[in-house]
């Protein structure tokens, strides 16, 4: 009876019930993320680029997984950072490894660079966006090219652009803010980038404001460092300081 009531021919593909169409007859795809990350920020420094985000990853509301890294080591040019669906950043990181892989096998002495990768992330995520099945993340792609630092950053639509600071989610609210008054200063007082230590304890700053006001937010973070030199990816943890809750008003 139940093959009869849905019109089922063994042997066909089973038909499934139409629930993706609105009134006017338009396929509404169910790709909404569901277990999310917040922001993250990257800033150019001296002699290259540092990248800062969280580890928690949330279902809905709730603060459900405390341990999930969002910076990518590459290879020795690159670091990955990600914001959004944890998922499609889990995606995106077993294909840019798999190329990784690849690219070892074929023992030329020639790595992928931060430019080219940032370009094929954005071709991935508007390919995707274009099907109507868009990977819910926001990439920052962070290396060193010919002894230049590189930073960018690409959205879900397969927007992409270059910055000398970038942060995406809450932190371009908050952070961004933080980053480019630091950044101006040094130009304005000695016509000079941030220094290595500048730069994390920039992104130590920009942390700490965001887990005070970004309900999404952890106080373990990760810092990723990477020069011509070397690659680091620092493991870190907050120690907030309550006091300043009697500051926030206005909400009762």
């Amino acid at each position: 009876m139940e093959f009869v009531s849905q019109n089922w021919i063994p042997g066909n593909f089973k038909s499934v019930p139409d629930t993706g169409r609105t009134a006017h007859d338009v396929v509404q795809h169910g790709w909404t993320p569901i277990t999310t990350t917040t922001s993250v920020l990257g800033v150019v420094f001296e002699s290259g680029v540092a990248l800062a985000a969280d580890t928690l990853t949330s279902y809905g509301s709730m603060a459900c997984f405390q341990n999930n890294p969002r910076i990518l080591t590459v290879n020795q040019n690159i670091i990955v950072a990600a914001a959004g669906e944890y998922s499609d950043y889990q995606f995106i990181r077993d294909v840019v490894e798999e190329k990784v892989r690849t690219e070892k096998s074929l023992n030329d002495g020639i790595s992928m660079k931060p430019k080219a990768l940032h370009t094929w992330l954005s071709r991935v995520l508007y390919n995707r966006r274009t099907k109507m099945k868009p990977l819910w993340s926001t990439f920052l792609v962070a290396g060193v090219q010919n002894d230049v630092p590189f930073l960018g950053e690409i959205d879900k639509l397969g927007t992409a652009f270059v910055d000398d600071q970038i942060a995406s989610g809450y932190g371009a609210y908050l952070a961004l803010p933080l980053m480019r008054k630091a950044i101006d200063e040094k130009r304005e007082k000695f016509n000079s980038k941030l220094t290595k230590d500048e730069a994390v304890d920039l992104l130590k700053k920009c942390m700490e404001v965001l887990y005070y006001r970004d309900a999404r937010s952890h106080d373990k973070y990760q810092i990723g460092i990477i020069t011509k030199d070397s690659v680091e990816v620092q493991n870190l943890a907050l120690k907030p300081r309550w006091e300043v809750a009697k500051l926030v008003q206005g909400y009762e």
